[in-house]
């Protein structure tokens, strides 16, 4: 019986995927992200607030999918559009991985959500630029912008509920 080879990309996904699943881990760890946190367990929080395991199996999930996608668009060949994906990709992750500290060690609401309205607009930008690369890879971003925009709400009613933060 004859295995399938690794594709170029795959190969690459071999390092992106656990990559971003790391870094999103640590930031997490770092920064005491979700329940847990003693400033976050005091704030009001809206009715759909799911349960905190729910947040590290989301996560976990998305992050290894943006990591097929970074290793979909690494793995792409060179062109105008693979450079502006991959920047707009990347400025959202690292918006991505700054949302933990601002709200979590920063205890900063407001501004949290207005890093999160930034991210889901370049993951916007960003899936369309893709889409013109890799159909595949544009609709894996789906359930990362739906996630994000239920992120937004919570971000935004918390913000709503705990004016002084």
């Amino acid at each position: 019986m004859k295995l399938r080879s690794f594709s170029y990309r795959d190969r690459i996904a071999l390092v992106t995927v656990p990559g971003i699943l790391a870094a999103g881990f640590l930031i997490g760890q770092v920064s005491d992200s979700g329940y847990g946190n003693p400033w976050f367990d005091t704030l009001a929080k809206p009715a759909a607030m799911p349960p905190g395991w729910v947040f590290g199996l989301v996560w976990s999930i998305l992050y290894a999918v943006l990591g097929i996608v970074l290793a979909t668009l690494f793995a792409s060949a060179p062109s105008r559009a693979r450079s502006l994906a991959l920047a707009l990709f990347l400025a959202q992750l690292g918006l991505n991985f700054s949302w933990s500290p601002l709200f979590f060690t920063g205890h900063r609401i407001g501004p949290a959500f207005i890093v999160l309205a930034a991210m889901m607009s370049l993951s916007l930008a960003a899936t369309g630029v893709i889409a013109g690369i890799s159909r595949s890879a544009a609709r894996l971003m789906l359930p990362y912008l739906c996630w994000l925009s239920f992120a937004g709400y919570l971000n935004l009613e918390i913000w709503r509920m705990n004016p002084a933060g």
